[in-house]
């Protein structure tokens, strides 16, 4: 039995030894596998590209009046005043801001003076006068807020039915306009730029642009200098030196100055000479309607036209363009240098031949 035992041991013994052995291979044999490494896949963040800032003082926009660049668009609406042009209402205040001013017949030879701002707005605009039918047409034409004190019979029944936005001294005098003490009635009425934007808000009229006019722009005078030479030009509406106009082209400037019966003109308001970049004189019907000498105008047909310019003078034709007295050259907008410019409207029977002179 002892023998029988002991071989059972010695047989368990072994085995258990093969057993180990075994064991010991595997181990063996799966250390020399490796096993497969984790590999951490490479995340790539793309960066949005930095917007570059705006560099400030670019000028990207055109002034729709003036054709200057300015660094932001300008969506305030036109004001159109009119102006007195009376001997004793001179000098006027306001004029050297305005982007355009047109000179028209207001009776017999007086003339009186429409004043657009768009670009800015004067402290104080005037001395402010009546309105005529023709002005009450053009600021409807432009679809400008339009400013007088008093009114012509045609132009009183137009403002009453409210054929434009408008404001009248007739009906705020001593309150939205104001009475300077330096001059005589009707010489002497004046409207604050900050009153016209009041007045606007107190007739519930829009404060935007509607209306852009399409005058071209030369890049520069250089562009502009093809025509006759004319750096002196006298514009007469009549025989009075009261009302004649002379220019003269100023080369450091680039502009023409204004005198009336050898007088600068100079704007009362801040003190500056008016400076032009264009004259335009355009021709166009009048005729007188009543015993006072008032007129009737036509701005709706279109005539001869002259363009100064640069020291240059160009024989052209205007049109009435969407409401817009438009000078064109061969069916298109004739370009104008950028600045402030001044219209002159003369009567078709005067003409441009015997009311405009102008030498190199």
């Amino acid at each position: 039995m002892k023998g029988k035992k002991r071989g059972w041991l010695l047989g368990l013994a072994i085995m258990l030894l093969l057993l180990s052995a075994c064991s010991k291979k595997e181990k063996a044999g799966a250390e020399e596998i490796p096993e497969p490494e984790e590999v951490e896949e490479e995340v790539v963040i793309e960066e949005e590209p930095e917007e570059e800032p705006e560099e400030e003082g670019l000028l990207r926009y055109r002034a729709p009046f003036t054709g200057e660049l300015i660094e932001e668009e300008n969506w305030t609406r036109p004001v159109l005043a009119t102006i007195n042009n009376h001997p004793h209402a001179r000098p006027q205040s306001g004029i050297s801001e305005a982007d355009i001013i047109y000179e028209f017949l207001a009776e017999g030879n007086v003339t009186r003076f429409l004043a657009l701002f768009q670009s800015e707005l004067p402290d104080t605009v005037g001395p402010i006068r009546s309105a005529r039918d023709y002005f009450i047409h053009l600021a409807k034409g432009m679809d400008a807020f339009y400013v007088a004190h008093g009114y012509s019979p045609d132009a009183q029944k137009l403002l009453a039915n409210r054929y434009v936005d408008n404001i009248n001294g007739m009906q705020y005098d001593g309150t939205l306009f104001k009475r300077s003490s330096d001059r005589r009635a009707p010489h002497n009425s004046y409207i604050s730029g900050e009153n016209i934007v009041a007045a606007m808000d107190k007739v519930g009229a829009a404060d935007e642009i509607t209306k852009v006019p399409s005058f071209a722009f030369h890049e520069s005078v250089e562009d502009a200098k093809i025509g006759d030479s004319a750096s002196m030009i006298i514009v007469r509406f009549s025989s009075s030196q009261d009302f004649i106009n002379t220019f003269s082209y100023d080369t450091e400037t680039e502009t023409y100055n204004r005198m009336v019966n050898g007088v600068l003109t100079i704007d009362k308001g801040n003190g500056q000479q008016v400076g032009l970049s264009n004259i335009i004189v355009m021709e166009a019907d009048h005729h007188t309607i009543d015993s006072v000498g008032r007129q009737s105008v036509d701005i709706e047909s279109g005539g001869k036209a002259i363009l100064f310019q640069g020291g240059i003078a160009k024989e052209l034709e205007w049109r009435n363009v969407e409401g817009f007295l438009m000078p064109m050259e061969n069916g298109v907008p004739a370009k104008l240098l950028p600045g402030k410019t001044w219209i002159h409207i003369i009567p078709t029977y005067s003409g441009i031949s015997k009311s405009v002179t102008y030498t190199p």
